[in-house]
C-alpha cells in the first residue's frame, strides 16, 4: 500500500530571508509546516552563521531546483583580520592570532583581491562545508576530528568589491558562480596578507534571477500566520500564503521558449516524438501551450526534435 503524503499540495517558490543561528534545513522545515506543504526542498544550503536568500521549492517547483543550485550568487561578507578559526568563520574556535601588517590599507586589500580573487580561481573548500565524502558531509567528519583530503576546484568570481575597511574588519561584496566558498576566499586573503582572517558575517543577497528585495524574513512570515489564524479560516490563510509564492517555472523564466499546438502537447506528454518545424538552434527551452501555459523544459536536438527534460504533472492533460 502506497504511503499517503502528509500535508497539502503546494506548488511554487518562496524566497526566504534566512535568519542566522539555524540551519537551512531547520528553516525549510519551519516554512514547510507554516504552509502545511506535502513536499519541499531548499536550493543551496547556507551555514547557520549566514543569513539571506534561501529559495524554498514546493511541490512541482522541486523539478527545477537544479537551475537554482547551478545559478550565480551574490554575497556580502565581513572578514575579521588577524584571527584564524578552525571553521574559518565566527562559529569556530580561534586557533591563531597574528598582528596586522603595518602597511595594511584599503588600497592594498583591493589590489590583492582584484589580482588574486577575480575571474577563474582555484580554491580548496573548507572541511566545515556541506560537500560529501563517501556519503558523509565534510562538516560532520570535521566535528568528529576526521580529516580527509579535499580536492581543489575552479570557480568564477565575477566581481569583488571592498565596501569598507575598519582596522581589522573588511566588508566585501562578491558576485560569483555556483560552488564558490566565501570562507575560502576570506581565509586565503588573510594568508596572503600575512595576518590570517575568518568570516565574521555572511549574507546572501541574490541567487540566480532572484534579488534581495524579493525576500521575506522568517519572523515576518511567522507573524503573518499568527496574526491571521484567529480571524481567517484555514482556506483563507492558505490562499494568502500561496499568493506569496513565485511560479514553479520562475527559475527558468529567461530560458528561450517553444510553443506547441494541441497535437504536439498530447504527443509530448505521451512520450512520443515531437518534431519542430523551424527550430532556431539546439538549446534548452521552456515548453508552452498555445494558451501560454507552462508545461516544463526540454531540449531541442540537431534536426529539430524536442526531448522533454522536466515536465509538470500532466495527468489531467491526457
Amino acid at each position: 500500500m502506497a504511503r499517503r503524503a502528509k500535508g497539502r499540495p503546494v506548488d511554487g517558490i518562496f524566497l526566504l530571508d534566512k535568519p542566522g543561528g539555524i540551519s537551512s534545513n531547520r528553516a525549510l522545515q519551519i516554512v514547510k509546516r507554516l504552509y502545511g506543504a506535502a513536499k519541499a526542498g531548499h536550493t543551496g544550503a547556507l551555514d547557520p552563521l549566514a543569513t539571506g536568500m534561501l529559495p524554498l521549492c514546493f511541490g512541482e517547483a522541486t523539478k527545477f531546483s537544479q537551475f537554482l543550485l547551478d545559478a550565480d550568487k551574490r554575497y556580502i561578507t565581513t572578514a575579521k583580520l588577524g584571527q584564524r578559526t578552525d571553521t574559518s568563520d565566527a562559529d569556530g574556535q580561534v586557533v591563531e592570532e597574528r598582528p596586522l601588517p603595518a602597511d595594511l590599507s584599503f588600497a592594498r586589500i583591493d589590489e590583492l583581491l582584484q589580482q588574486e580573487f577575480t575571474g577563474l580561481i582555484t580554491q580548496v573548500p573548507s572541511m566545515f562545508s556541506a560537500l560529501k565524502h563517501n556519503g558523509q558531509p565534510l562538516y560532520k567528519l570535521a566535528r568528529q576530528g576526521i580529516e580527509v583530503e579535499v580536492k581543489s576546484r575552479q570557480v568564477t568570481v565575477f566581481s569583488i568589491e571592498v565596501l569598507d575597511f575598519r582596522g581589522d574588519e573588511v566588508d566585501l561584496d562578491i558576485r560569483c558562480s555556483k560552488g564558490t566558498y566565501i570562507r575560502s576566499i576570506v581565509q586565503d586573503m588573510g594568508e596572503m596578507l600575512g595576518c590570517g582572517a575568518h568570516v565574521q558575517m555572511l549574507r546572501r543577497l541574490d541567487s540566480g534571477p532572484y534579488k534581495a528585495a524579493e525576500m521575506m524574513p522568517l519572523a515576518e512570515l511567522e507573524a503573518l500566520v499568527e496574526k491571521m489564524t484567529p480571524e481567517v479560516d484555514l482556506d483563507g490563510i492558505q490562499k494568502h500564503l500561496d499568493g506569496l509564492l513565485l511560479p514553479p517555472w520562475s527559475p527558468v523564466a529567461d530560458t528561450p521558449e517553444v510553443v506547441l499546438d494541441k497535437t504536439q502537447v498530447l504527443a509530448l506528454i505521451r512520450g512520443q516524438k515531437v518534431q519542430l518545424e523551424s527550430p532556431d538552434a539546439t538549446a534548452l527551452v521552456r515548453i508552452l501551450t498555445e494558451d501560454d501555459e507552462f508545461l516544463g523544459i526540454g531540449e531541442v536536438t540537431e534536426g529539430g526534435r524536442l526531448l522533454p527534460r522536466r515536465l509538470l504533472n500532466t495527468q489531467n492533460k491526457v
